[in-house]
């Protein structure tokens, strides 16, 4: 919607965003497969808060939700060669999200534990 400068700023890459610029389908479909993913992981977390039914397999869910958000924040540094277009301001920030989200979701996972 807001273009190849949004692609640029939410630290997708110089080669996404000159795609997105010529009006290339793959930014477009990469950005709703994001979206999907991470949607489905916070209807794990509200099922697992009680907020909605419960859904399947959430205990299961919920530890690789959790371990994949602190498997990302603390491992930047690895997968950084693979993206060098982002910069370091990106992977700090970054990072300290997905860290702060993965801690969040453990934390939350282990007071309802005994429920799910």
């Amino acid at each position: 919607m807001f273009g190849a400068p949004w692609y640029q700023f939410l630290g997708a890459g110089e080669r996404l965003a000159r795609l997105a610029e010529a009006g290339h389908w793959y930014p477009t479909v990469m950005a709703l497969v994001i979206a999907s993913v991470l949607l489905v992981w916070a209807s794990y977390a509200w099922s697992g808060a009680g907020a909605m039914r419960r859904l399947p397999f959430v205990r299961i869910v919920l530890c690789l939700v959790s371990a994949i958000y602190i498997g990302r924040g603390l491992g930047f540094v690895i997968i950084m060669p693979y993206f060098p277009g982002n910069s370091m301001v990106f992977w700090l920030v970054s990072s300290a999200i997905c860290l702060g989200a993965g801690l969040i979701h453990a934390i939350g996972l282990r007071q309802v534990w005994s429920r799910l």
